[in-house]
């Protein structure tokens, strides 16, 4: 069967200009509307890449994302909230983009066409069979990607892949590929819509159920989060004080005390009661 790019078909819309801004909101969110029903299908295979990152970190490893543009940033930003989210170390879960750091803000001419520079990228990271790698594209035919991936299969380093075309060269490379078919975007090509979408979901579920799997989510609470603005230490001692019988006030001293609900929660005595008699 012929691969063909379903992300780059011609829109199911056509003459977006003559639409009114109604039509146009209203098109989108109807598009929209189809990507959790694509990443629906798709979690048979989200499941497997996550066992097996779940037990490549329980072994001592990580887990790497790779992408260029679009799904490189993605990449970035869902690396990026897991140590506030749940506490993790910051190179638990690592973002690399093709281009470096600059290419997070800003496009790097010809980057993701570099068929070299994603083993060069994640060699930097001292890269082992222990960890994970999980190539985003839209397409499924990024060189940076692909070709990241099948050095990492010639050194025994597991590998997963998130695209939203069928049969893609990406999915064939992968060891645990996740397609999620979103179909035509609303723009033509303009794979940040729907697929950047997709790939968003994704990214979420796969980080978010390795993570509880991994202990760090406890009943529904982020027990381990970052205590890093007032927010959030207010919402960590409102935490403790639903799961321990002690004031706003008392939950404050534990939670400075401790530094995370987790050990707050843990490390508490209850004052014993003092007999009369």
């Amino acid at each position: 069967m012929a691969f063909i790019k379903t992300t780059e078909q011609p829109s199911n819309y056509d003459n977006l200009e003559k639409m009114s801004l109604t039509e146009i909101l209203t098109s989108i969110n109807k598009e929209d509307e189809t990507v959790p029903l694509a990443v629906a299908k798709a979690i048979p295979q989200i499941e497997n890449l996550v066992s097996e990152i779940v037990t490549k970190i329980q072994s001592g490893g990580r887990l790497f994302y790779i992408g260029a543009g679009t799904s490189g940033r993605l990449g970035i930003l869902d690396a990026s909230e897991c140590p506030p989210t749940f506490g993790v170390s910051a190179d638990l879960v690592i973002g690399i983009i093709a281009g470096g750091d600059q290419a997070i803000r800003n496009a790097v001419e010809n980057a993701e066409d570099n068929p070299e520079q994603a083993w060069i990228d994640l060699m930097e990271h001292k890269i082992n069979s222990k960890d994970v790698v999980i190539g985003i594209a839209a397409s499924g035919t990024t060189p940076y990607v692909i070709s990241g991936l099948q050095k990492c299969n010639e050194n025994g380093i597991s590998t997963g892949s998130i695209s939203c075309n069928a049969g893609s060269p990406l999915s064939q490379t992968a060891k645990f590929p996740i397609e999620v078919i979103v179909g035509p975007e609303f723009v033509t090509g303009s794979s940040r819509m729907k697929a950047g979408t997709a790939q968003k979901l994704a990214l979420n579920m796969i980080t978010t159920s390795t993570m509880i799997q991994l202990g760090r989510v406890k009943g529904n609470k982020m027990v381990d989060m970052q205590l890093s603005n007032a927010k959030l230490v207010d919402r960590g001692v409102k935490m403790i004080m639903q799961e321990i019988p002690v004031s706003y006030e008392k939950a404050s001293e534990l939670l400075a005390k401790y530094g995370s609900v987790r050990k707050a929660v843990d490390n508490f005595t209850p004052t014993p009661l003092t007999s009369n008699c």
